[in-house]
């Protein structure tokens, strides 16, 4: 029974300051070649997960945008696609009547873009968005209904709880949404994607198109929470939110100190798919 080990990577992976270390990659490198079928699960796009986990190598498709896609990590092709139906354009306009002005990814003519409308963005778009320059994807409207055009797959609010909560609280049994403050510049995000983009939906069809078996997950947040939920074992980094660890197999060390990496090289000789080298005890 093959095993798939996936991780989230901000905050799990990924260390502080938002980049895989030299020890990390150099761990899954090595098992990689020898059989682990490994992958991550993100709600970053493939460009910039690409840019924080350089040096990594990975066989298989990835998990993106928090399960809104899989792509084939070599060819950057999607794999399975999750859009919103027809009804994403009332459930902006909602947003926009209670102010909430959000960054929306849609694909446009075909090609992959990210849509906000500067003047109404608040601080914490504004921060996300200035981290963006340069990016191919940006694109920069006037109107809020520029918002709703073309096939869209992934809205972002960030803006102050008071507004946030109560979307998230009438929209969360409808939609696939996350609610929690990121990790890097403490703002309130509520992410709202499709009710079939999830990570948890991304690993079940991955199981498929790969023959797994069994998944072993890594995480740190609320947003992979469905992710633990479908796992066989599930660790949390020691960094990670209380809800998550109170439903996970086992604490592993920090992300800062190369948690999931360590407990890989500790428990791959567990895996009877990996080549085993010299030095490593019989399974």
């Amino acid at each position: 029974m093959k095993t798939l080990y996936v991780a989230d990577l901000d905050g799990t992976l990924l260390r502080r300051d938002e980049r895989i270390s030299g020890y990390t990659c150099g761990v899954i490198n090595s098992l990689t070649e020898r059989g682990l079928v490994f992958s991550y699960a993100t709600a970053r796009s493939l460009a910039t997960a690409g840019k924080v986990t350089e040096g990594l190598t990975a066989k298989i498709p990835l998990i993106i945008y928090n399960g809104a896609f899989i792509v084939d990590n070599a060819t950057g092709d999607i794999i399975k696609a999750n859009y919103f139906d027809t009804d994403a354009d009332m459930l902006l306009d909602s947003l926009f009547e209670a102010g909430v002005f959000p960054i929306v990814y849609s694909y446009i003519d075909g090609h992959e873009k990210f849509s906000f409308v500067p003047d109404l963005c608040t601080q914490g778009m504004k921060t996300f968005t200035e981290s963006r320059k340069g990016d191919r994807r940006v694109n920069i409207v006037n109107d809020p209904e520029e918002l709703k055009l073309g096939d869209k797959f992934y809205i972002t609010c960030i803006d102050e709880p008071e507004k946030l909560e109560p979307l998230y609280e009438e929209y969360k049994d409808k939609y696939h949404c996350v609610y929690q403050v990121d990790i890097y510049t403490h703002d309130q995000w509520l992410e709202i994607m499709p009710k079939e983009a999830s990570k948890a939906n991304a690993i079940r069809q991955l199981k498929e198109m790969l023959g797994i078996g069994k998944v072993i997950a890594f995480g740190d947040g609320k947003n992979d929470i469905d992710m633990f939920g479908i796992a066989d074992e599930g660790y949390a980094v020691e960094n990670a939110d209380d809800e998550l660890k109170a439903i996970a197999t086992g604490i592993i060390r920090s992300n800062d100190a190369d948690g999931v990496a360590h407990w890989l090289e500790d428990n791959a000789c567990m895996d009877k798919d990996i080549t085993l080298p010299d030095s490593c005890p019989d399974k």
